[in-house]
């Protein structure tokens, strides 16, 4: 039998490709997402990507008496499943910083940079490259820096066209402009900022319902969302970092709280103090139509809703009654609808929802 030739050195295929990762597209896709990082930069930001860390000039906190940094980690989850359904990347970025900086800034905190994580089955250079886009936009809108970040080929681990984003986030108050439950006083109006749509959060529940139970596709018209399904669940999540900033500034605001997983009530709740409750008035807007749809198509309790969905409301904030009108209207001019929709009172730390929706 004749044995087969080995391979000729040139012929042969890197050990690296053959294993499933091309440096050549990893390299491709730093290039291309270049030009979107260059835009989402700060005066503090030092040099540019490529490095293994990115830097920012701290003598900026100079300028404070007392700086705490906050720090804020997060991801998407599975909102991504629909971006590579529909084969749409360039705003999952923009859910990724909502989730990152809106968590940071109930606390009254700047943010000032931002880092991405990557992960994939295979390096699409254009495909990272939209990712990043995203993301570069975001934080321009948030007023971050992206400083750096890491894209990671994991072959044999996801698939090729899968892929997952994550990342972190910094900012700074100063220590004597913290907001938080130790600020928040019986007779505080609590404060409700609509939601541009489902934001991140409760993806499985909707896929589950929407998609394997009812069968439904992503490029099905629905009348009442006036769009696909798809269009609608890749609606990215609101960022509400410079609103909450012009909130905390003009006074009055003792705390905020970012409505992710688990609901208006678990989330109401974390930044309230032991002794006091907060009453929320169901009444004073109208559930979504997705919200809805997802209600109906499933015949999901409104108590399994409401602990999983924001059910419209993205962000709360809890303030002084006095200051509420001035707060609505602070919130208004930087394009957020927002309403009185409860208030605190004594207790024991706890958040009801009472009556029914509007229109209900």
């Amino acid at each position: 039998m004749t044995e087969p030739e080995a391979p000729q050195p040139e012929d042969r295929q890197p050990a690296y490709a053959a294993a499933g990762v091309s440096i050549e597209a990893g390299d491709k896709a730093v290039e291309l997402m270049k030009v979107w990082v260059e835009k989402a930069r700060r005066p503090e930001m030092v040099g540019g990507i490529g490095g293994f860390a990115g830097l920012f000039d701290a003598t900026a906190l100079k300028s404070y008496d007392r700086p705490l940094l906050a720090s804020s980690a997060d991801g998407v989850g599975t909102k991504v499943a629909i971006a590579q359904a529909m084969d749409k990347h360039d705003t999952i970025g923009f859910d990724l910083v909502g989730m990152l900086v809106d968590d940071l800034v109930v606390c009254g905190a700047e943010p000032l940079f931002l880092t991405d994580y990557i992960a994939t089955g295979r390096v699409v250079p254009e495909r990272v490259a939209a990712i990043v886009k995203g993301i570069a936009e975001a934080c321009v809108e948030a007023g971050c820096a992206l400083i750096g970040g890491e894209t990671a080929e994991h072959p044999g681990l996801l698939e090729p066209d899968e892929y997952d984003v994550a990342g972190s986030t910094t900012g700074v108050v100063e220590a004597d402009r913290l907001l938080g439950p130790g600020r928040v006083r019986p007779g505080d109006a609590v404060i409700a900022m609509e939601a541009s749509g489902l934001h991140s959060n409760g993806y499985s529940l909707v896929r589950h319902v929407l998609l394997a139970q009812a069968g439904w596709s992503l490029d099905r018209h629905v009348d009442d969302l006036g769009r696909t399904l798809g269009e609608e669940l890749l609606e990215p999540t609101r960022i509400y970092a410079k609103a909450c900033l012009a909130l905390a500034a003009a006074g009055g605001t003792h705390a905020m709280s970012h409505i992710t997983g688990g609901g208006l009530a678990a989330n109401l709740a974390r930044v309230l103090p032991l002794e006091l409750d907060a009453r929320v008035e169901r009444g004073t807007w109208v559930l979504p139509p997705v919200v809805e749809l997802v209600q109906r198509v499933g015949d999901v309790p409104l108590g399994d809703l409401e602990q999983t969905l924001n059910c419209g409301v993205g962000m709360v904030a809890l303030t002084a009654p006095e200051a509420a009108d001035e707060a609505v209207r602070v919130l208004e001019q930087h394009g957020i609808r927002a309403w009185v929709a409860g208030e605190v009172t004594a207790g024991s730390g706890t958040v009801s929802l009472t009556g029914s929706y509007a229109g209900s």
